[in-house]
C-alpha cells in the first residue's frame, strides 16, 4: 500500500506540474499586449514599459514561468504603472481589474463553491445509489423501469431547467423554501443550509441520474458472477445477496465518477452559481473571462485542476481499499 500511495501522489505531483506549464503557456503566449492589459489603458507608453518590464514579458517563457512557479513560493513584486505592490506567497499573481491578490480572490469565492458542491455531493450520491440498488432489488418488475425512465430525464434536463422549474414550484407556488441568499457557514449554519437547500437539490437531481444507472449496471453485472450464484444456490437470501456482494462490487465504479464530478464541479458549476447568485468561483471565473483578467483566470483554472487531480488521487486510494487487486497492479 505503501508505494501504490507513493506512485498515486508522484503522478498528482507530475500531473500538477504540466498542468501549470499547459495552462501559462496558452494564456500568456496569446495575442494581446499583456503589460498594456495589466497596467490598464490610461498608463503611458513608459509605465506600460515599466510594468512589462517588472513582469519580466521580454524573457524567454520558460524564464517567465520560472518567476511565476517562484512566486508561489516566495512571493513577488509587481508594478502597476502607479507603484510597487508585493503579493505574498503562495502568489498567482495580481488582478488587472481590482489589484488585489488572485489567491485571496479565490480564497474568498472558494467556501461558496465548496458548499454547493459538498452538500449537493450528498444528495446526489445518496439519491443515485439508492435508486440504483431499489432498481436492482425491484428487477423485472415495474418499479424498475420507471426509475431508469426518471434518471434518463434526469441525465437529458439541463440543470438551469431544473432549478427555475423548483424556483416556480418550491418558492413561488408553494413557498416552502427562500430563494437562495447565501449565508456563510461561520454566521449562520441553519441559514447556510436553508439558503442552499434548493441549489443542493437542483444539482442532485442531475447528477444523480448517472449514479443510478452505474450502479444498477455494475450490481447486476455482479449479481450474474459464479460465486453469487453459488450463494443463491446454497440459499443465501436475495437482500444479502444485493445488500453485501453486489453492493460492493458497484462502489468502485461509482467512486471514479465521484472523484470526476467533485474535482469539475469546483470550477464548474457556473451555471448553477449563475441561477442563484451564489458568490462561488464559477461567477468569478466568468467576470474574469469578460474582463481578460489573465491572473485570476490562471488562478483559478489551476485551482479547478487542483481539485479535479486531488479527487481524482482521493478516489484511486479508496478504490485499492475498496478492492485490494488494485494495489497489485
Amino acid at each position: 500500500m505503501r508505494g501504490f500511495l507513493l506512485r498515486r501522489v508522484g503522478g498528482a505531483v507530475f500531473v500538477l506540474v504540466a498542468l501549470s506549464i499547459v495552462v501559462y503557456a496558452a494564456f500568456y503566449v496569446a495575442p494581446g499586449n499583456v503589460a498594456q492589459i495589466a497596467c490598464g489603458p490610461r498608463c503611458s507608453p513608459a509605465q506600460v514599459a515599466q510594468v512589462s518590464e517588472q513582469l519580466h514579458l521580454g524573457d524567454p517563457l520558460y524564464v517567465q514561468y520560472a518567476h511565476f512557479v517562484e512566486a508561489l513560493f516566495a512571493g513577488r513584486d509587481y508594478s502597476t504603472g502607479t507603484g510597487t505592490m508585493h503579493c505574498q506567497a503562495p502568489c498567482l499573481g495580481l488582478s488587472y481589474q481590482s489589484d488585489q491578490q488572485v489567491t485571496g480572490l479565490i480564497l474568498a469565492k472558494l467556501p461558496a463553491t465548496a458548499s454547493l458542491v459538498v452538500g449537493a455531493f450528498v444528495l446526489w450520491t445518496v439519491l443515485g445509489v439508492g435508486t440504483g440498488v431499489l432498481s436492482v432489488w425491484r428487477r423485472g418488475r415495474a418499479t424498475e423501469r420507471v426509475l431508469m425512465w426518471i434518471t434518463l430525464a434526469g441525465m437529458a434536463t439541463p440543470v438551469f431547467v431544473i432549478g427555475l422549474l423548483l424556483i416556480i414550484l418550491l418558492v413561488t407556488w408553494l413557498q416552502i423554501l427562500p430563494f437562495p441568499d447565501y449565508v456563510p457557514f461561520t454566521d449562520d449554519p441553519e441559514q447556510w443550509a436553508w439558503n442552499l437547500l434548493l441549489p443542493w437539490i437542483s444539482l442532485a437531481l442531475i447528477s444523480a441520474a448517472p449514479y443510478a444507472r452505474m450502479t444498477r449496471a455494475s450490481m447486476l453485472e455482479t449479481l450474474a458472477e459464479d460465486h453469487v450464484r453459488t450463494f443463491r444456490a446454497y440459499g443465501v437470501g436475495e437482500g444479502t445477496l444485493v445488500g453485501r456482494h453486489a453492493l460492493r462490487g458497484a462502489l468502485a465504479p461509482v467512486i471514479a465518477l465521484a472523484a470526476l464530478d467533485v474535482g469539475a464541479m469546483f470550477g464548474g458549476a457556473v451555471l448553477t452559481e449563475s441561477l442563484f447568485g451564489i458568490p462561488g468561483v464559477g461567477r468569478e471565473l466568468v467576470d474574469a473571462v469578460k474582463t481578460v483578467d489573465l491572473p485570476v483566470v490562471v488562478g483559478l483554472v489551476l485551482t479547478t485542476g487542483f481539485f479535479v487531480v486531488l479527487a481524482n488521487t482521493v478516489a484511486d486510494v479508496l478504490h485499492a481499499m475498496a478492492d485490494r487487486r488494485v494495489v497489485l497492479a
